[in-house]
């Protein structure tokens, strides 16, 4: 026979599911969000590579006649804007540096509508280096837990890089 107390409402309960179940939901938070950095940051390296192998097949005898295939800074930010899917463009920057000359810096918007070829004449013969270089800002829930970042109010960054160089091919 079991005899049922009165004054007894759970309590014991509650204080195990704090004690037990706040840190597990905790854990599954960080797991998450650090897959969800890891997905970013593998995207980001993805679609800059991507944008690499598109330069590098589109030199001077991709140009010369009966071909016509000059390729802007446009084409390659579309390409990698295309294969950088769930990645933010606003916040992604862009770096295109040729084997000789200045480099190109801009953000993907600025990059989908700027009409200068790249590589640029002179720096895109066969066997010449092309890099892109890229930065993306990754802005995580489990960061206002570091010291120091809940008093400033806003969600710190960490900036993920991304670098690809190549020769180019044809």
């Amino acid at each position: 026979m079991k005899r049922k107390r009165s004054g007894e409402h759970g309590g014991s309960t509650f204080l195990e599911f704090v004690l037990v179940g706040v840190p597990v939901i905790f854990i599954m938070f960080s797991t998450f969000e650090m897959a969800r950095g890891m997905w970013s940051y593998h995207s980001l390296a993805y679609a800059v590579r991507e944008g690499t192998r598109y330069a590098i097949v589109h030199g001077s005898d991709c140009t010369s006649s009966p071909n016509s295939c000059t390729v802007t800074v446009a084409n390659i930010a579309t390409v990698i804007k295309n294969a950088g899917v769930g990645l933010d463009g606003s916040q992604l920057s862009l770096t295109f540096t040729p084997n000789t000359g200045s480099a190109i810096t801009c953000t993907m918007s600025t990059c989908l509508t700027n009409n200068t070829q790249w590589p640029p004449s002179g720096a895109n013969s066969i066997g010449m280096t092309v890099q892109i270089s890229a930065n993306y800002p990754f802005r995580s829930g489990i960061a206002f837990f570091f010291p120091g970042n809940s008093a400033t109010g806003s969600m710190p960054a960490m900036n993920f890089p991304a670098m690809s160089k190549d020769l180019i091919q044809f």
